[in-house]
């Protein structure tokens, strides 16, 4: 029976929607299958079904085929048909499993349970769906009866629809599905991941989970970046499987099942192979600081305690075929236990909130600047070491609130406008050009990247800029034995946490490999007028000097001849250090990706020290 009086939400509904402070709103939740899921079901080629086993614990499979193999039957009725995995799948198996090819599978008084979610991949639209399952029947997809049993089988599904409602398309990265026979193998079915179960998480830009709140089920997907999902523990103890729950409608009906009744059931594909994991266990919810404590950069986590899995060797009946990534797509966040520089945070400390005060910016090149601030809090003042990352704090200056979907900026949904900044000065002296600062001051030396850095650019010193201080953290350190020499090559910007060492190493046994574009060159400039010292050790290594006109040219060479470091007008190359390379056993570097990759190569057999700086 279709009810069709309005749809409130549940009590773990209301309770999360009041946990996370969102206002009060109706329930968008049609009754039936509404004219809008029925166009959308047509046009999907998966289908995420969820269901419970008789121990009540929830499973969850993903169907595939050609556009039109889950259609509407009329009456709020849907059917599926399509070619399955009979042997391994959990949620083919509770559903029609044990019964004879051809047997309609006697569903008993009312139905089953389940839930649904018809997602189109190629159009990014999806379709959540509730209901009971009413026929159901396995059969040989087009061969002879006598055929030797490949594991697969012709499904047919008939579901009584009571719910659907049609949702947001963030997070979803486009796949062109085709389908494709599966040929299912076991490969584990333990509860501590395998490598290759492993190696499928760190792939997965998406997963399906279903839910259950008393007689009402529902499934639906989680996307994000490869990489979403973390690993908290996996051993003989137990595994744990986090995911970062990112802004979406507030709705909030997967959390709301979950907390009234933690058991959730997950399939995470691997659109490549045809592979799938099966995943059953119980959850946790995180929320607050306690989320970021666990996974930097997030207000809300679900913990999953795995307890049963399998991962089965192609066993989906499609491949998908990578297109459009989502714009909305936030960075992979990593564990605290990943990343010794995780996020810090002053407030978890016990420590009084404390501010950074602008002082000054001086503009070194039309994009690159060096900023001052004033330290409010004297607990706080010279309690970073040199090569450490200073945590700010823009929510207040620059969030616009809550939004359901925002095209010209979709990033910014998930963006808690902290930012981490390499401090490029030391503490425990006097404002002196390139000497120490007053412990209560510190500077930072910045590229105009983004919306915080460019936000910072504009701003009138004057007028005064005071932005929450998260804390200090990182531990990347340069370390300078008796008549030991230290090499350091910078990409760019990467001279920075070499900058804030300067002051406690002896420079005239550094060997600095500087490599920078022509725009950039005046803070080469300005590096070696606050540290003159610095330049007979120095090579600089000038790319794109081409771009400039002969007039610009020539009075570039000039003022680098002056300057008194070693100068090429061109890349680094790879006999650039490896040359070098008995200078000193531990080499150091800060550089973007392509330069470090090429420099691991070139400095092979030593002990290249570096930290990522991408927090």
């Amino acid at each position: 029976m279709i009810h069709t009086a309005p749809i409130s939400f549940h009590k773990g509904e209301q309770t999360i929607q009041r946990l996370l402070h969102v206002p009060s709103q109706d329930n968008p939740t049609s009754p039936g299958l509404s004219p809008h899921a029925t166009r959308l079901l047509h046009l999907s080629s998966l289908i995420a079904i969820g269901t419970t086993d008789n121990e009540g614990r929830p499973w969850t499979t993903l169907l595939g085929g050609e556009p039109g193999f889950a259609r509407s039957l009329g009456q709020s009725m849907i059917g599926v048909k399509t070619v399955v995995d009979r042997k391994h799948d959990p949620v083919i198996d509770i559903l029609v499993g044990g019964q004879k090819d051809g047997e309609v599978r006697d569903v008993g008084k009312g139905g089953r349970l389940v839930s649904a979610l018809g997602i189109h991949l190629a159009t990014r639209n999806r379709i959540k769906l509730w209901g009971r399952m009413v026929a159901g029947a396995l059969g040989h997809h087009g061969l002879e009866a006598e055929e030797k049993d490949d594991g697969t089988a012709e499904v047919q599904l008939v579901f009584a629809i009571q719910q659907s409602l049609g949702n947001c398309p963030k997070y979803l990265n486009k796949k062109n599905i085709v389908p494709a026979k599966p040929e299912p193998l076991l490969l584990s079915d333990s509860p501590i991941l395998c490598d290759r179960a492993l190696e499928l998480l760190e792939k997965a830009d998406m997963f399906f989970i279903s839910s259950q709140y008393e007689s009402n089920m529902g499934t639906n997907h989680r996307g994000g970046p490869q990489g979403f999902v973390r690993v908290e523990q996996n051993d003989t103890s137990g595994t744990v499987i986090i995911y970062p729950e990112l802004s979406g409608n507030r709705l909030y009906q997967t959390l709301g099942n979950l907390y009234t009744n933690p058991r959730a059931g997950l399939v995470f594909p691997d659109f490549d192979s045809g592979d799938a994991l099966y995943v059953t266990g119980t959850t946790e919810i995180v929320i607050g600081n306690d989320a970021a404590a666990v996974l930097p950069r997030s207000n809300v986590i679900v913990k999953i305690n795995v307890v049963a899995a399998r991962l089965v060797q192609r066993s989906l009946a499609f491949r998908g075929i990578m297109g459009e990534r989502s714009p909305y797509n936030p960075p992979v966040r990593y564990l605290t236990t990943e990343r010794a520089q995780a996020l810090p945070d002053v407030q978890a400390k016990n420590i009084k909130a404390a501010y950074a005060n602008l002082l000054a910016r001086d503009l070194l090149t039309p994009t690159i600047a060096r900023f001052r601030f004033r330290i409010s809090d004297p607990e706080l003042a010279g309690q970073w070491k040199p090569g450490q990352y200073v945590a700010l704090a823009f929510e207040d200056e620059l969030s616009l609130g809550y939004s359901h979907m925002r095209d010209d900026d979709p990033k910014s949904l998930n963006d808690d406008y902290v930012r981490t900044f390499t401090v490029s000065s030391a503490s425990g002296g006097s404002a002196s050009p390139g000497g120490k600062l007053p412990d209560d001051e510190f500077e930072i030396t910045i590229r105009n990247v983004g919306v915080v850095t460019n936000f910072m650019f504009r701003q009138n010193i004057r007028a005064g800029l005071e932005v929450p201080l998260k804390g200090f953290g990182g531990t990347f350190t340069i370390e300078q034995g008796p008549d030991e020499i230290v090499p350091f090559v910078a990409g760019g910007i990467g001279i920075t946490p070499l900058l804030a060492h300067l002051s406690s190493l002896d420079l005239g046994r550094i060997r600095l490999f500087w490599t920078i574009n022509i725009r950039d060159i005046n803070m080469v400039f300005d590096t070696f007028s606050r540290y003159p010292s610095l330049t007979p050790s120095t090579r600089v290594f000038v790319s794109r000097i081409d771009e400039l006109s002969p007039a610009e040219r020539e009075e570039t060479i000039r003022k680098l001849d002056l300057v008194g470091a070693h100068v090429h007008l061109r890349r680094m190359l790879a006999s650039d250090v490896e040359g070098h390379q008995d200078l000193a056993t531990n080499w150091y570097l800060c550089a973007g990706a392509p330069l470090r990759k090429s420099l691991l190569k070139w400095l092979s057999g030593r002990k290249v020290l570096y930290e990522d700086f991408n927090y």
